[in-house]
């Protein structure tokens, strides 16, 4: 009995505390949202008035080398059209160098040198720089490429990237005119947003993040992160950083908050827009998922000791703690989840609550519920896209895709918090080709989603409680936690078996033309 009531003692401690970092996280989203509204008209309007400046006082011939970096790992899809996309950006011949950084294992490889030899031989200065090793993983390409990079500043575009042709134009401009901007972030747009009801529920995810969180920060003067791609680096920011280090799985992260900390300035251009794809797998879209989670988490245990011993102000340090201890809203989701029930059922001070502390409670909890989805209204609503408020009508997706994924990306903050290193897992795309994708990179059987599944019907008898203690309130979280739960779960199932039957049919395709072949062959002799 006594080891009964330490446990549920522990239990309501935990959800307590969950619930606060809950409501912080989720306030934190009104003050994005405050500082994008504040300032989004006369920096745009500024950003706009500095580029024309800038060409009206220099010409093309006066515009700096540069270096384009492309890390790709068994990106057989997509290397191609990056490829293409990259050497079609309108910049002077001469000035423009392309370092394509493959330390594929698969076919990848061969595909991306045939198409290296191709676009040399038109005139572009193009290099294949090939690993084998993968040290430091993409880190570790950049470290190395940057050591032969002809260019003064390095664009970087992971592989399912495909930049506007005047991309450079628009950023290398700001690095010109202010020697102390270290890095220029473009906004990632969307190459496949209405492919299927996961990419547009991403969609509105990632314009979140873009339209508002990283205009917030870096208009509100606060610390703010390369996202991996999309980014131009003066390379002596690299360098004042302390250059790319492989020590975590979100080196990009990691080298900004470095290069700040030692005093280099980061700029997001709210127009330049690049577009990329989508993950349209839900099992690719949770390792993604993953790899974010742990990686931000292992750059606050590297990163915060320094953040908070510089002489930077009081709101810099508790936006930095916010910004790269996000993903630890998954675990407070999770462990309310897993609290609620046994804790109303089992928990005396918590059942018989007074209706006024529910209500207080609630209150709290609801206004920071609904604070992303406000920072989503606004995101679409400012975005620039066409047809926003239809595309709001699958918000709820993404609410029961942010819950759902909370059991994968609870394990990548526990798995960084105690210190396992694991290893890069690329999230594969299509390349336009959903087919091609499915049939070349085979997924393990998601186990993960058997504990989704089980922690889905866990909220439902949840729900039931609650219900049948008339304790409404609580009553449409348990709802939403157990839709999202179930919902990641059979999706992760669905598109599991789905992989397995394209691959079955690719490979029946591959023996049927080897057969054919053969055959014909025969017949020849």
């Amino acid at each position: 009995m006594a080891i009964s009531t330490i446990l549920l003692d522990i239990m309501f401690v935990v959800y307590v505390i969950a619930g606060i970092g809950l409501v912080i996280y989720g306030f934190s989203c009104y003050y994005s949202i405050y500082l994008f509204l504040k300032n989004s008209r006369t920096t745009r309007l500024s950003d706009r008035k500095k580029i024309l400046q800038f060409y009206r006082e220099h010409s093309m011939d006066e515009l700096p080398q540069v270096t384009t970096q492309l890390p790709v790992f068994n990106e057989a899809n997509c290397v191609e059209r990056l490829l293409e996309a990259v050497c079609a950006i309108d910049y002077p011949k001469d000035k423009h160098e392309i370092q394509v950084l493959d330390d594929s294992t698969d076919e990848c490889y061969e595909v991306a040198k045939k198409k290296v030899a191709e676009l040399a031989a038109k005139g572009y200065d193009i290099k294949l720089i090939h690993r084998t090793n993968r040290s430091e993983f993409k880190a570790g390409a950049l470290k190395e490429a940057m050591e032969v990079a002809k260019g003064e500043f390095l664009a970087i575009f992971d592989a399912d990237f495909v930049p506007e042709k005047d991309f450079l134009l628009k950023t290398i401009p700001y690095l010109v005119m202010d020697e102390q901007i270290g890095l220029v972030q473009g906004r990632w747009g969307h190459l496949n947003r209405t492919e299927s009801g996961l990419t547009l529920a991403q969609s509105i995810g990632i314009d979140g993040h873009f339209v508002v969180e990283q205009s917030a920060r870096s208009w509100g003067k606060l610390f703010m992160n390369f996202n991996g791609t999309a980014g131009v680096w003066r390379k002596q920011a690299i360098y004042g950083g302390g250059g790319w280090e492989g020590d975590t799985l979100t080196e990009d992260m990691d080298l900004s908050y470095r290069s700040q900390l030692a005093g280099w300035k980061m700029k997001f251009v709210f127009d330049v827009i690049v577009p990329a794809e989508l993950p349209n797998d839900i099992n690719a879209f949770k390792a993604q998922q993953f790899r974010w989670a742990k990686g931000s988490i292992q750059t606050a245990i590297k990163i915060l000791p320094r953040v908070l011993k510089a002489k930077v102000p009081l709101r810099v340090k508790i936006g930095a703690i916010l910004h790269t201890t996000h993903y630890s809203i998954h675990p407070c989701m999770l462990f309310t989840a897993l609290c609620a029930w046994p804790l109303l059922a089992f928990f005396e001070p918590v059942a018989h609550l007074p209706t006024w502390a529910y209500t207080v409670g609630f209150s709290f909890i609801f206004l920071a519920a609904i604070a992303p989805s406000v920072l989503y209204f606004v995101a679409q609503r400012c975005s620039g896209y066409t047809g926003w408020k239809i595309r709001l009508l699958s918000l709820p997706i993404l609410m029961a895709l942010g819950v759902g994924i909370a059991v994968s990306n609870s394990r990548a903050v526990f798995s960084a918090v105690i210190g396992a290193k694991g290893s890069f897992v690329r999230t594969p795309k299509s390349g336009g080709s959903k087919k091609k994708a499915k049939s070349h990179y085979a997924q393990k059987f998601p186990w993960q989603a058997v504990v989704e599944l089980g922690v889905g019907v866990y909220c439902i008898f949840g729900l039931l409680e609650y219900i049948g203690a008339q304790k409404f309130i609580i009553g449409p979280f348990l709802a939403l936690y157990s839709v999202g739960f179930l919902s990641v779960s059979v999706l992760s199932f669905m598109h599991y078996i789905g992989n397995l039957i394209e691959m079955h049919k690719a490979r029946a395709a591959e023996k049927a033309a080897a057969k054919a072949d053969k055959k014909t062959a025969n017949v020849l002799d």
